[in-house]
């Protein structure tokens, strides 16, 4: 459960720039007995909403938002050492993102818990070109696709991504989910671009893979981009801006 108080004392110091304090109350938090999964789903991943959504609201200001997401990253990085890690699943998981550093943490944070949780992950990371994900599909074969914390810009590649993955039928078994960043913002936006699966938090989509691993999306959910209607696209982009 996300304790409040935590997420704005982590708030304050991160946009302070404070590197020692970060550390020291992280320190503190462990020794006050979290666990290095509980830092994540109950510190970090609150913390970084809160961060991002300030910024994209403009009560943030730009160096304020730099050093709170470089420290961040410093303070999850860490963190990652300390994880435990359950038996393996024998699933791999292929995991992109949008192109900003905050995207790129966001979707860390989901990949540290995927692996904890037993899966094989493979994080492409953010700027990756559509053609190449599905090459990588093609190649690979991963039991699941993940696009976490994407940019309102990466929806029509997404979009096309999907279709194309479905039309070409590259990976039969393939669940691809969605979640967090623009996905978060724009609700059903998933369910119309056709993603079999999503959710709003890295811990959510964890529990959401291993309870659902047979969930694909119906032809009659996908209303987004349906009979090529471009604009359709735009707006879902339009509307997770806003």
């Amino acid at each position: 459960m996300t304790d409040t108080t935590s997420v704005e004392q982590l708030f304050e110091i991160l946009i302070s720039g404070d590197r020692p304090a970060a550390r020291q109350y992280i320190e503190g938090v462990l020794a006050r007995g979290a666990t290095a999964e509980s830092l994540v789903t109950g510190l970090f991943w609150p913390t970084y909403e809160l961060i991002e959504r300030l910024f994209r609201q403009d009560q943030l200001c730009t160096m304020s938002h730099h050093f709170a997401m470089r420290l961040l990253r410093v303070l999850v990085d860490q963190n990652a050492g300390r994880l435990s890690f359950e038996p393996s699943r024998g699933k791999t998981v292929l995991v992109a993102c949008g192109s900003n550093e905050a995207c790129d943490m966001g979707a860390q944070m989901a990949v540290d818990l995927l692996e904890c949780a037993g899966f094989t992950v493979q994080f492409a990371g953010g700027g990756i070109a559509g053609d190449e994900i599905l090459g990588r599909v093609n190649e690979t074969k991963p039991d699941v696709l993940l696009m976490f914390c994407s940019a309102p810009t990466d929806l029509p590649d997404i979009r096309q991504l999907i279709d194309t993955i479905r039309e070409i039928n590259a990976c039969p078994h393939l669940q691809i989910a969605v979640g967090g960043g623009v996905f978060n913002r724009a609700e059903g936006l998933a369910e119309e671009i056709g993603a079999d699966v999503w959710s709003k938090t890295p811990l959510d989509m964890v529990e959401t893979i291993i309870a659902e691993p047979e969930r694909r999306a119906t032809a009659s959910q996908r209303t987004v981009g349906k009979n090529q209607r471009k604009p359709s696209s735009a707006t879902g982009s339009q509307r997770a801006a806003a």
